[in-house]
């Protein structure tokens, strides 16, 4: 019977230790919390709030999700700041007819542009994620000009022409100084090179200045890009400076000579001759480049785009004076962009010439395409 109360004892005792929570079942002790691994969205573009705590609440998890960057297609000519992930690849193909409506002089008139010209240009770029942080892609351009119409015929009495061929190409590299936070943007830093692989010696009269694709003059730019989100919009921003090198082209000369009647004797006048081809040293100007767009997402499939555009030619930093001149050239581009799937995006956009000097004002409808591999 001793016995038998030792027992009873010893049970009365584990019983009361267990509903006073002193000691826990095993079964109990081994069920640890498991903490959900956050979910990320977006390609990127923006910062992502780090959760504080353990975040239990439900409502503050979604907080933090709204909290993210959307994913979004980014700018059409602005270029964006974040590097793609390293070891990604992304193609987008981007395509432009662009419509000459005037030509803007030295003191930012509009005059006629004395024909009906058109460019049709396509694009190719190449992007490859080298490393953390840093990118590089290359860009294939294609052009074809027209031109109808023109005022001032070429030799043969030309008034239309067209050519088409491989554009000058790009190459560059991006790497990203500051990843963003809660205050500062993502910033990188840019330097490109573009090579004179466009047509732009030996040109013919005839074709009316259609068979010039290319600058001529191999072109350094180094600059930085931005970008922040700023809920809801998504703001980018670049500046560029660009240098370009010394080159030769062939341009055609009116000489005087003398005069001659019907019967070939000399009139004693100077008139103009034939056209003489001669090489001219050309010293372009360096360009300051300034863009700024903004993304406005209106649902997870289509956000809506606006982006400024400028470009702006000053002296030279080194070597010798230029002897062209400056040009300058500002526009704006409202657009639309469907995020079709999570590795395919499409945009649209009408590129609009607003005002500058030395160059021609452009209306460009275009569009592009990224697929990330």
């Amino acid at each position: 019977m001793s016995y038998v109360r030792v027992w009873l004892g010893l049970a009365l005792c584990g019983v009361l230790l267990l509903s006073s929570g002193w000691v826990q079942p095993a079964a109990a002790a081994s069920e640890a919390p498991v903490k959900e691994a956050p979910e990320v969205g977006g390609r990127g573009e923006g910062f992502q709030p780090e959760e504080k705590g353990e975040a239990k609440e439900e409502g503050k998890k979604e907080e933090a999700k709204e909290d993210e960057c959307p994913s979004t297609f980014g700018p059409i000519i602005t270029d964006t700041a974040i590097p793609i992930e390293k070891g990604k690849f992304a193609l987008q193909p981007t395509f432009g007819l662009g419509f000459v409506t005037n030509s803007l002089t030295q003191s930012w008139r509009r005059v006629s542009a004395g024909g009906n010209f058109k460019t049709f240009g396509m694009d190719y770029k190449f992007t490859y994620g080298l490393c953390n942080n840093l990118e590089v892609f290359v860009v294939i351009p294609y052009a074809h000009n027209w031109a109808g119409s023109v005022n001032e015929p070429g030799p043969n009495g030309e008034r239309s022409a067209n050519f088409g061929g491989l554009s000058d190409i790009n190459l560059t590299l991006k790497y990203r100084l500051l990843e963003e936070t809660e205050v500062r943007p993502t910033v990188t830093a840019l330097f490109a090179t573009d090579f004179p692989t466009g047509h732009f010696r030996h040109l013919n009269p005839g074709r009316l200045g259609t068979d010039q694709l290319g600058g001529g003059a191999y072109a350094f730019t180094t600059g930085l890009n931005v970008s922040k989100y700023v809920k809801p919009f998504i703001i980018y921003g670049n500046l560029w400076y660009t240098m370009q090198t010394k080159f030769t082209s062939q341009r055609d000369r009116i000489p005087l000579v003398p005069g001659l009647d019907e019967e070939g004797v000399p009139t004693g006048e100077l008139v103009e001759g034939d056209p003489v081809s001669k090489y001219f040293n050309n010293y372009p100007r360096d360009i300051i480049t300034v863009n700024l767009a903004a993304e406005y997402p209106i649902t997870k499939k289509w956000v809506a785009l606006l982006e400024l555009t400028s470009s702006w030619e000053g002296g030279r930093l080194f070597g010798h004076k230029a002897n062209v001149a400056p040009a300058a050239l500002v526009s704006v581009m409202p657009g639309i962009e469907y995020m079709a799937t999570e590795k395919f995006s499409l945009a649209m956009g009408l590129n609009i010439g607003l005002a500058g000097k030395n160059t021609d004002a452009v209306i460009t409808p275009m569009f592009s395409m990224v697929y990330a591999f």
